[in-house]
């Protein structure tokens, strides 16, 4: 186990603090942190947003279990997963999606069954939600462990841009568009494990979008959405897997324009789809970005109108 991450209480930010100090950990600035600082080969940064905690390095199992959880949490947790959480530990798939907030590339949704065997090896490998997971090179790490650990028992449908436009504009809604995706996900999972009784996924959406899909094509299975969903480690598998096609496909993308498709919706990713338009035309921006994001409309107003105003799926 080379890290581990989890949320804190402001007051457990500043009583880690102090704990720190005691233990002769050296301080630095980094930014994003309320603090970060390093002993031997070990790191430990409490971040801003959240906050929350980052331990990183050499000792990290040690740390969390003889100084962390004891001193800051109260309560041992590393280890007795499956007495805190016994149903992470049940048979289930978990599915999460990559790529709907960011401007180009295409929304990648991945799955994984996990059972008691296998959510333990993922555990004890490391795997955690793959926003929690800042190196690439570690997300193709851990996604090689994935898929060796579940076997043949994974699934990920790219839609790539060209395609999800097209099926934007005829489900109208991102919510709509992820249902769909979430349920070929579950479908093509439930051909491999067809005894798999519940599936997974973080609260996007009306449920009953991915059941009425199922339905459709006589797949009965008990479907669970919850905030927080990446918690779980068949959840926070499937965010690795969805995240590691992602970012290789704007890889593989960009090198094929000779430019760099970068994610989100920054200043920068706004200079490179107006030197796209600049080159080839808005039209190109189909191929390659989610049009119906107000960037599109921005950089070509003319070709893409501006979206509506946001509506509540809730209502």
């Amino acid at each position: 186990m080379n890290s581990y991450a989890h949320a804190l209480t402001p007051e457990q930010a500043t009583k880690l603090r102090a704990l720190l100090e005691e233990l002769g950990f050296q301080f630095a600035p980094k930014q994003y942190t309320l603090f970060f600082a390093q002993k031997n080969k070990l790191s430990v940064a409490v971040y801003e947003k959240g906050p929350k905690v980052l331990v990183q390095g050499k000792g990290v199992e040690e740390f969390v279990q003889f100084e962390l959880e004891p001193k800051i949490f109260g309560e041992a947790k590393l280890g007795y997963e499956e007495v805190h959480v016994p149903e992470m530990f049940e048979a289930h798939f978990g599915v999460d999606e990559s790529g709907k907030g960011d401007f180009f590339g295409p929304l990648v949704i991945s799955g994984v069954y996990v059972d008691r065997g296998i959510a333990r090896k993922l555990l004890d490998a490391g795997v955690q939600d793959s926003k929690r997971i800042g190196s690439d090179a570690r997300i193709r790490t851990l996604g090689q462990i994935i898929r060796k650990t579940a076997g043949g028992l994974i699934e990920t449908v790219l839609i790539g841009p060209a395609r999800y436009n097209e099926l934007y504009e005829k489900f109208g809604n991102l919510n709509s568009l992820l249902g769909w995706g979430h349920a070929r996900v579950i479908e093509n999972l439930l051909a491999k494990k067809p005894d798999c009784p519940r599936a997974l996924s973080d609260q996007f959406a009306d449920g009953r979008v991915i059941k009425q899909s199922l339905l459709q094509h006589g797949r009965k299975i008990d479907i669970q959405q919850r905030p927080k969903a990446e918690s779980d480690i068949a959840v926070a598998a499937a965010s690795i897997l969805a995240r590691e096609a992602f970012i290789g496909w704007l890889e593989r993308r960009g090198k094929e324009l000779g430019l760099r498709l970068e994610r989100g919706v920054s200043a920068s990713v706004k200079e490179t789809a107006k030197k796209l338009v600049e080159k080839s035309g808005p039209r190109r921006l189909r191929e390659v970005a989610k049009v119906h994001f107000r960037t599109a409309h921005e950089i070509a107003p003319s070709a893409y109108a501006a979206p509506p105003p946001r509506g509540d799926w809730r209502k």
